[in-house]
Parts: structure tokens; C-alpha cells; sequence
């Protein structure tokens, strides 16, 4: 035999004797630990799976409580411009002058717009719709600087006049006040 051979024999002895020393590791393992290795895998899969089923039910089920409770908040924000105009009508009635006021026929007009205006207001509210608080300082959160004016009655930073009044539902920002504040 020649050198090369006898080379190739003794590593052909060598892998035999490394597979036959690994088979032995091999079968030294105990089949019931390598079950409840597995079994502890699985369950812990399992408990992983379960707990983002979970978490997903209950975002879900946020999601689905958020949407009925701000249903009708397009609608909420669309009647807002009606608000207004009534409010504007009545400040127009409020500064017809003295002649005019007297006139039975604006008396009645008057009246029926300022029940028309409760009655809305009224609607508003039992529907959780409410008016922003414009008073002291300015809140970036719920007021919308327009402008800036100077005035020696209030602080720097102070709500000075409302544009128009702001609205919420529930804890949601409808429309912000917008405001004039001071410089």
C-alpha cells in the first residue's frame, strides 16, 4: 500500500470512530427530557400566542368603543357653523337700534331665534358637545392664536377676545377657539 492509502485508511478509521463516539452521545440522551423539552417549548409558544390574542381582543375592543362614542363627530362639527350663525343673529338683533327694537315684528324674530338657540344648545349638550373655556390663559391644546393685541387689562399671554367659540366632545377637541391674546 502506498502512502497516500494508508493516509486515507486512517481517516476513514477516524470519521468512522468520531460517528460511532457521537451516535453513543446520541443515544445517552434521555427521550423523556427531550419530550418535555418540546412540550415546554410549545406551551410557551402557545402562551405567547394567547396573550397577543389577547392584547389584540382588547384593542379591538377599544377601537370599537371609540368609534361609538365619537360617532357623530362629523355631524357634531358640521351643526357647530349653525351655532354660530344663530349666535351671530342674535348679536345683530341684540345691537338693532332703539326704533327697530321696539318693532313687535323683531320682538317675535328675536324670541323665536333665541328659543331655536337653547333648543340647540340643549342638543348639544345632552349629546356631550360643550364649549371651550376662553378665559385666563392661552391653551395651545384647545385655543388657536389669531393675533396678538396689546392690552393693559390682561397678562402677556392671555386669552384678550374670542373669534369664535371652540367645541369639544367627550375629552376630543371638536373645533379650537380661535383667540386673540396678548402680547
Amino acid at each position: 500500500m502506498s502512502k497516500e492509502e494508508t493516509l486515507e485508511e486512517s481517516k476513514a478509521e477516524e470519521i468512522v470512530a468520531e460517528t460511532e463516539l457521537v451516535e453513543e452521545e446520541t443515544v445517552e440522551v434521555d427521550p423523556l427530557e427531550v419530550a418535555q423539552a418540546e412540550a415546554a417549548d410549545w406551551k410557551d409558544k402557545f402562551l405567547r400566542a394567547h396573550a397577543d390574542f389577547e392584547n389584540s381582543k382588547r384593542r379591538l375592543e377599544k377601537d370599537k368603543m371609540n368609534a361609538v362614542a365619537y360617532a357623530n363627530e362629523s355631524f357634531a362639527t358640521d351643526i357647530l357653523a349653525v351655532m354660530d350663525s344663530f349666535e351671530n343673529a342674535l348679536t345683530s338683533i341684540e345691537s338693532a337700534n332703539d326704533s327697530e327694537e321696539n318693532s313687535e315684528v323683531l320682538n317675535n324674530m328675536k324670541e323665536g331665534v333665541n328659543l331655536t338657540f337653547e333648543q340647540l344648545k340643549k342638543i348639544l349638550a345632552k349629546n356631550s358637545i360643550k364649549e371651550v373655556c376662553c378665559e385666563g390663559e392661552f391653551d395651545p391644546e384647545v385655543h388657536q392664536a389669531i393675533m396678538q393685541v396689546e392690552s393693559e387689562n390682561h397678562e402677556v399671554g392671555d386669552v384678550v377676545q374670542v373669534m369664535q367659540k371652540g367645541y369639544t366632545i367627550k375629552d376630543r377637541i371638536l373645533r379650537p377657539a380661535m383667540v386673540s391674546t396678548c402680547k
